[in-house]
């Protein structure tokens, strides 16, 4: 589990391969757990990752197409959902009757709190009865809460990484006005800035197409024209 915590919070290794260590680990240290899969939704849009196997995925699209199951619950309301036998169970009817028929009868979900990067739960399924109880659920939380850290953390290099990229754009574009107008740098940001409230434009996007232009256009007309 500490390893495991290492991971979580490496946000230079790529969230597939993260989740999909927390999903195996699972699978492997909680009884009663024979498929496991992280279940995001953002607007609306569900995606299906870390899967350990068929099922697990095939679950995922069940609960999309259906609108209902306990991943979905987890993900959007609840905390943690926990069914020990699907058949005695008639909160998803739909979702119930594909899960038995591809052999799961039990399930947990909890909710990954990302703080606004998406709705998620962390999804573990049993073709079992009756295994989940107290220390199961305790396990898959711990897990769940890993597989939140890691996804915020990757949220976060992502916005650093843009965020890098938009300063190379705006210094290289700055260098261009310098170049061709014979400003210095605080000028030439004035006159990129100029240009982005006249256009209601962001100045990292005045930027990238100045950029762009700077390769095939050298008529000294660039800003007037973005």
């Amino acid at each position: 589990m500490a390893d495991l915590a290492g991971t979580a919070e490496d946000a230079r290794k790529p969230i597939e391969r993260t989740l999909s260590e927390l999903t195996e680990a699972a699978v492997a240290l909680i009884e009663g757990v024979d498929c496991a899969g992280v279940l995001l939704i953002k607007d609306g849009e569900f995606s299906s990752l870390a899967g350990t196997s068929d099922v697990a995925r095939a679950l995922d699209h069940a609960q999309r197409d259906t609108g209902e199951g306990p991943c979905v619950d987890a993900a959007e309301r609840d905390v943690i959902v926990r069914c020990n036998d699907l058949r005695k169970d008639g909160r998803w009817p739909r979702f119930s009757e594909v899960a038995i028929a591809t052999g799961v009868l039990s399930v947990m979900s909890f909710r990954l709190y990302t703080k606004g990067v998406d709705s998620g739960a962390l999804n573990l399924f049993g073709f079992g009865t009756g295994s989940f109880t107290a220390e199961p659920e305790a396990l898959g939380a711990m897990l769940a809460t890993h597989a939140a850290i890691s996804l915020v953390a990757a949220n976060r290099q992502q916005q650093f990484d843009s965020a890098l990229a938009s300063r190379d754009l705006i210094g290289q574009a700055k260098g261009i006005i310098m170049e061709r107008f014979d400003v210095d740098a605080v000028r030439a940001f004035e006159l990129l800035r100029r240009v982005s409230q006249e256009s209601n434009t962001p100045v990292k996007v005045i930027a990238a197409r100045l950029a762009e232009r700077n390769s095939t256009d050298n008529d000294g007309s660039v800003v007037g024209s973005v």
